[in-house]
């Protein structure tokens, strides 16, 4: 399919072929909630811990005889039962990352790409560069085009001027092409993509 090329300062710089295979896929709900839980689990730092047993400061001492006193035997205070004593079954430091095939992550890079561009969400610029690293300079190019909340996806090298006038701006996102994600693609309202994206997403991903 054919796409605009526009520049920075919405100025049209040609046009642009995008591969069907990769920006004309039915859109898929479940694979999309597939990949976001996925990152999302990945994610979590997993360290919520409560104190067993032998984490509590305390006795070592039997704390009556087990036989006699008619109540139930107990080896220790610091157990559950007794206050001041561990959390029964409390959360421990783990890993909550899981396994997802590496083929439902390509089709669901795809599908999240192809769902931005089926929305007319997809914008694709001859290139993100600034002249200089202004802020400033920046808000007023993407208020111009309207772009409230935008994720820039650049090639492999990013222009250094332009990543640090967008990491001064909320809601903007810029990343190379090898970063690129189903989660950061469909939590900004308008994806942005460099022809030097586009050409390694395509030889990536077909």
């Amino acid at each position: 399919m054919k796409a605009d090329v526009t520049t920075l300062e919405n100025k049209k710089a040609g046009t642009i072929d995008l591969d069907d295979l990769v920006f004309g896929l039915p859109v898929r709900g479940d694979l999309l909630q597939r990949a976001v839980r996925w990152q999302l689990a990945k994610r979590r730092a997993g360290t919520h811990q409560t104190k067993l047993v032998g984490d509590i400061s305390g006795t070592t001492a039997k704390p009556f005889n087990q036989k006699g006193t008619g109540r139930a035997r107990a080896g220790t205070l610091r157990s559950g039962i007794h206050r001041g004593g561990a959390a029964t079954h409390g959360p421990q430091s783990r890993d909550h990352g899981y396994g997802l095939q590496k083929k439902v992550r390509k089709l669901a890079l795809k599908t999240a790409l192809s769902s931005k561009q089926a929305e007319g969400k997809l914008i694709v610029l001859d290139g993100a560069t600034m002249k200089e690293p202004k802020t400033s300079a920046l808000v007023k190019l993407l208020d111009a085009r309207g772009w409230d909340s935008v994720l820039v996806i650049d090639g492999p090298d990013l222009d250094i001027n332009f990543q640090r006038a967008a990491s001064n701006i909320a809601r903007v996102d810029v990343l190379p092409q090898q970063g690129a994600n189903v989660y950061d693609i469909l939590r900004r309202d308008t994806l942005v993509l460099t022809k030097a994206a586009i050409e390694h997403l395509e030889a990536r991903l077909k």
